[in-house]
């Protein structure tokens, strides 16, 4: 094992109340990849609480940022610099409205879309870092943005939720390798074997 550690994030905001939130599938996402890897328990630091595992063959500090999403970047910023933990090596998962629900998509940098969590990460510290982007769909109309990513999941979204953050889990090796391309291909696969290849967004009509 080298010397080499992973940091992966998830992004949500602290609390019962937003638990089962679309805004927290980040949270659940690597709540999976805790409980794959047998890690455990949490622990509070760097305002975020954090686990460590083993990935692959690499070491990696799970995170969820407790500073609310508006200020995920002071805890993403401090993890970084303490373990002087490259851009590269640092991935951010997040909901995102611009992808289908249950299709994820990796990225290299760029901007945040309007991604408050994303925003103040790249605000401490550029925009150079991964992310895997879970798409959640969008509500179609900009004005009800807000109250859609702070509602919980539908009931008839559970199953592809569950499915998804547990294919990002048992696949998380290849993330460790840097094969992100690898990652997102395979976990596209998984999702359209377990029969969400073309999941419709709750509240809207089949066909």
């Amino acid at each position: 094992m080298s010397d080499r550690r992973l940091l992966l994030v998830g992004l949500g905001n602290p609390g019962a109340r937003y638990a089962g939130n679309r805004h927290n599938i980040g949270f659940m996402a690597v709540d999976a990849i805790a409980r794959a890897q047998g890690a455990g328990p949490w622990k509070g630091r760097f305002q975020a609480e954090c686990v460590e595992a083993k990935i692959g063959d690499e070491r990696a500090l799970l995170m969820k940022p407790q500073t609310y999403m508006n200020d995920s970047g002071a805890a993403v910023g401090a993890a970084a610099k303490f373990f002087k933990i490259p851009p590269k090596d640092i991935v951010v998962f997040h909901d995102e409205l611009d992808l289908a629900p249950a299709k994820l998509r990796m990225k290299m940098g760029g901007g945040d879309a309007g991604h408050n969590g994303l925003r103040s990460i790249s605000a401490h510290m550029g925009g150079t870092y991964r992310r895997a982007r879970m798409g959640i769909g969008h509500p179609g109309d900009k004005a009800l943005v807000h109250h859609y990513v702070l509602s919980d999941f539908a009931k008839s979204e559970a199953d592809w939720v569950k499915a998804l953050c547990e294919a990002c889990a048992a696949l998380a090796p290849w993330l460790a390798k840097g094969d992100d391309g690898r990652f997102q291909n395979d976990v596209a696969l998984t999702m359209q074997k377990a029969g969400f290849a073309d999941v419709k967004q709750a509240g809207q009509p089949a066909g």
